[in-house]
């Protein structure tokens, strides 16, 4: 096997699948990257067995043999980061090793044998449920932060998508916090309800582009991901997301509006008081003098802020942890947020404020600490 390629496009390709490598594992040939040599295109694949990412190098490519083998995919990302010649050639030679050759050198690496390489599983497509790629992206970064560890409950160690009424929804929680992310608009497609796990949610998020739109395959237990010449295969999580629409507070009796840079900037403050007392913080609504942010006595000391705010319904003091009060503002990018709650032991809520004609929506909820 042996073509000659731009090297900035192999080094694309490289890049993208190497996401769903294996390095440093038990099992030497999920480390490497699958290099399928064909009779128009270049195959590049890699398989952790939970997530796998093919890519189809088809342009500025010239084949000169057809064939496979296999390289570390450590190796390949930090060589090719090194090259600056324009073309690449890459061939396989006699004695079982890979051949890099561009203008001014020749490097040899040893690989493994592509039979060795697992096979992904046949995929049976049916009809593909379409997502603006930003949109996805968006969706991933929204809600993946309150994903649960998947040692302690496997069903929340995901992202759940499902269709809904009211269009495309993103829901995630750890028991602690809960996120739904819905993309508004009729959807025309059989109803789907998966859960994507965390790593490939989180590599999907690096890896999607801004433009186009993606289109996803869902088996039983089985998601395939098509955007551009990308193709990412995953697992499901098996069991059901629990029905947590009931969650959410149906009404508050103290409700305040923030800008969020405002909030951003004093829970962080706080924080550096409160980081020996698991960032335990207590906000302060008052309708006179908006919220109040404080802590009690830490080994570090204590202090108190106080930011603007508007203040509906009546004055109460809440406890919550402060980090993850800061995860769901560092993902909310409109000016303002509103916070608000029935009681000091109920679930807080917290939305972001988009315009009117916001053809997204977006609400979190914290579960508040005893003060």
């Amino acid at each position: 096997m042996r073509f000659n390629s731009n090297t900035n496009a192999f080094k694309s390709a490289v890049d993208i699948v190497s996401h769903a490598s294996s390095p440093g594992g038990m099992t030497p040939i999920l480390e490497n990257i699958l290099i399928s040599v064909q009779y128009k295109k270049v195959v590049l694949t890699a398989n952790n067995l939970e997530m796998a990412i093919e890519y189809n190098l088809d342009k500025d490519v010239d084949i000169q043999s057809e064939g496979n083998f296999t390289v570390s995919s450590r190796f390949i990302t930090s060589f090719l980061s090194l090259i600056t010649e324009d073309r690449l050639t890459v061939g396989l030679v006699g004695d079982g090793s890979f051949e890099f050759v561009t203008p001014s050198s020749n490097t040899k690496v040893k690989g493994l044998d592509a039979s060795k390489f697992p096979v992904i599983p046949g995929f049976q497509a049916n009809e593909p449920l379409r997502i603006p790629a930003n949109s996805l992206k968006k969706s991933i970064e929204r809600t993946i932060f309150s994903t649960a560890e998947g040692n302690i409950r496997p069903t929340l160690a995901g992202i759940c998508l499902q269709l809904r009424e009211d269009g495309i929804v993103f829901a995630s929680t750890d028991s602690f916090r809960l996120s739904e992310y819905i993309l508004k608009g009729k959807i025309d497609h059989p109803p789907v309800s998966i859960i994507i796990p965390s790593k490939t949610a989180i590599e999907l998020s690096r890896i999607l582009p801004e433009t186009g739109d993606v289109e996803l395959f869902a088996s039983e237990n089985q998601l395939m991901v098509v955007f551009g010449n990308i193709k990412v295969y995953s697992r499901l999580l098996n069991g059901h997301f629990p029905d947590y629409r009931n969650f959410f507070p149906k009404g508050h009796s103290t409700k305040g509006v923030v800008l969020r840079t405002d909030l951003v900037q004093a829970l962080k403050q706080m924080n550096l008081i409160t980081k020996e007392n698991k960032y335990n913080t207590r906000l302060a609504f008052r309708a006179e003098t908006g919220i109040e942010i404080f802590t009690g006595d830490t080994e570090i000391g204590a202090g108190r802020i106080t930011i603007p705010a508007s203040i509906e319904g009546e004055d109460a003091t809440i406890g919550l942890n402060a980090t993850y009060l800061l995860d769901v503002l560092s993902v909310i990018k409109d000016d303002h947020v509103s916070i608000d709650f029935e009681t000091p032991l109920s679930p807080i809520m917290v939305q972001s404020i988009p315009a009117e004609d916001s053809k997204q929506s977006y609400k979190h909820i914290i579960m508040p600490l005893k003060i």
